[in-house]
């Protein structure tokens, strides 16, 4: 999920009012409907044929010949995916085998590993572990190249950000709705939509009525989960092509990190590689030049199981963090580049939380912050989440819970993060495991 900032993050109470600024004051504007998709027909016609009556009024019997129904292009038998996508993964793939990313070999004393055969026998072991990965991978892939197909200007990004979602529970054949569904799969954490110089950790809570615009710069960052392994990904969407040298930048950047990036690497040197890249790329916008900075204050990170951020970061600047990468570990790259201070700080209105499942047991003096948190606990465990999938659950006039458990430590707020207002920021991010034997870039597509 999106960014992580240096120093950790900090924990904020709950505003219910909105910031209209944080989405450079497009808040207004009409709800556009989703697109409704015909997935074929299925008319039934009966034949019937019968012998002529007889003089005496008897007749031969009547035979009926049923014509075979016409299967749906959809629904839980389809073989190949709708759009919007949502035949379930596992459908395209009966084997249960799913497609492997892209795979890099390792790189100087780490060479031996792609013909070792003890490190081949671990990466044996752990077969299902990849397997979970690889279809959580496959629904993002599917999900999102649908996505940067039908997303388009005038549409509000709560319709976008239920499409993606809508996808990615059909998918994984976990709509969330049951008690505990949700952890088993289906959303790694809400769908980040963060306009122009908001530059991650941004949904829409209830009520948002914001739309897209033509001119807009639009990070798309959505996770999808098996079992609890997340893949973290994310790209960001444009209509206009005068912000292609901007997104070239960061791609560049993302796939440089990715490159970079293995085992026994250090942090710090990754860093500096993602600087270089990205640093080296300018935009030219209304007659004036701005060069693409790096946010120095927003990191990839580690993911562990059932969370999204673990202990490490990646550095997308320069630094001195000699912390280095081991076998088996999995890293979200993320980079983030920006045509204004490259610098991001907290805004207001927060839309993303999380249980901190480490967190010191305090006295709650709301009493339906107990309540809350144990509808937390059972749909959601320590995955990210939302106002939306509160609401989504049937819950109601929970803020002052919700709040009391922010001010008490149990949940984290992770607020938007904006650069200066009038500025561009742009986003392009995989995950990475670092398998015994090859670096596999699990979420890679044709697409990016």
């Amino acid at each position: 999920m999106a960014a992580k900032l240096n120093g950790g993050m900090e924990k904020l109470a709950v505003e219910e009012e909105k910031s209209s600024s944080i989405v450079n004051g497009h808040a207004n504007g009409t709800k556009v409907g989703a697109e409704e998709v015909d997935h074929g027909d299925s008319d039934e016609e009966d034949e019937k044929e019968g012998a002529p009556m007889t003089g005496d009024g008897e007749g031969a019997k009547k035979k009926k010949k049923k014509r075979n129904k016409k299967k749906k292009k959809g629904g839980n038998n389809a073989t190949v995916q709708s759009s919007p996508p949502r035949v379930l993964i596992s459908n395209l793939f009966p084997s249960g085998e799913y497609p492997e990313g892209e795979l890099q070999e390792y790189r100087n004393e780490n060479t031996f590993r792609t013909t070792s055969e003890e490190k081949r026998h671990l990466d044996r072991a752990k077969s299902d572990w990849l397997n979970d990965y690889r279809k959580a991978a496959e629904v993002h892939r599917q999900v999102r190249q649908h996505a940067q197909k039908w997303i388009q200007p005038g549409m509000s990004l709560t319709e976008i950000a239920e499409n993606i979602e809508d996808g990615t529970r059909a998918l994984t054949g976990h709509p969330g709705l049951e008690e505990g569904d949700n952890i088993k799969g289906g959303v790694g954490f809400p769908t980040g939509l963060s306009l122009n110089h908001c530059a991650a950790h941004y949904t829409p809570n209830a009520g948002n009525t914001t739309v897209v615009q033509q001119g807009d710069v639009l990070k798309v960052d959505f996770g999808v989960h098996i079992n609890g392994w997340i893949v973290d990904s994310a790209y960001t969407h444009t209509f206009d092509p005068v912000y292609d040298p901007l997104l070239n930048a960061v791609k560049d950047a993302t796939n440089t990190g990715v490159r970079e990036a293995g085992i026994d690497v250090r942090v710090g040197d990754i860093g500096a590689a993602i600087q270089e890249a990205m640093e080296s790329y300018e935009l030219e916008l209304g007659g004036k030049t701005f060069p693409v900075k790096a946010i120095r204050n927003l990191n990839g990170h580690d993911i562990v199981k059932g969370s999204i951020h673990g202990g490490k970061s990646v550095p997308i600047v320069k630094t001195h963090d000699n912390t280095k990468m081991e076998e088996g570990e999995v890293f979200a790259i993320e980079t983030f580049g920006s045509t204004g201070k490259g610098l991001v700080r907290d805004h207001t209105e927060v839309s993303h939380y999380s249980w901190d499942s480490e967190a010191s047991q305090v006295s709650l003096r709301v009493s339906s912050a107990k309540t809350l948190l144990n509808v937390i606990k059972k749909n959601f465990g320590t995955l990210p989440f939302c106002r939306r999938y509160l609401d989504r659950l049937g819950q109601d006039k929970y803020l002052l819970g919700l709040n009391n458990l922010v001010s008490s430590g149990m949940l984290r707020a992770y607020p938007p993060l904006v650069d200066q207002k009038g500025c561009y920021t742009a986003q392009f991010e995989h995950t990475i495991l670092l398998r015994p034997t090859v670096k596999e870039v699990i979420s890679r597509g044709d697409d990016f």
